[in-house]
C-alpha cells in the first residue's frame, strides 16, 4: 500500500520557529504569559488570512489563541484534536 499522496506541495513549511509567524503584539502577549507557564505549541496559518498561535497552559488541559493585536482570547470556538 502506497502511502498518501502530499496535498500541500505548493505551500511552504512552517519554520521552526513558530515566533518568526507572530506580530510584535503577539510576542508581547507571549512572552509574557510564557512566566506563568503557557506555551506557544503550533501556528494555524489559514488561506490569506494572518497565523492564528495557539498556546497550551502548564497543565496542558486549556489552550488559547492569541488574537492579532495581542488579546489573550480564552474561548476561541476551536477544536482541538487530541
Amino acid at each position: 500500500m502506497q502511502p498518501p499522496r502530499e496535498r500541500r506541495t505548493q505551500t511552504k513549511p512552517v519554520p521552526r520557529a513558530l515566533e518568526k509567524l507572530l506580530n510584535t503584539a503577539q510576542l508581547e502577549t507571549l512572552h509574557s504569559i510564557e512566566s506563568f507557564g503557557w506555551e506557544l505549541k503550533f501556528v494555524r496559518k489559514p488561506l490569506f488570512q494572518p497565523a492564528v498561535p495557539i498556546v497550551f497552559d502548564a497543565d496542558r488541559s486549556h489552550f488559547a489563541i492569541i488574537e492579532e493585536d495581542g488579546r489573550l482570547n480564552e474561548n476561541p470556538g476551536l477544536t482541538i484534536r487530541p
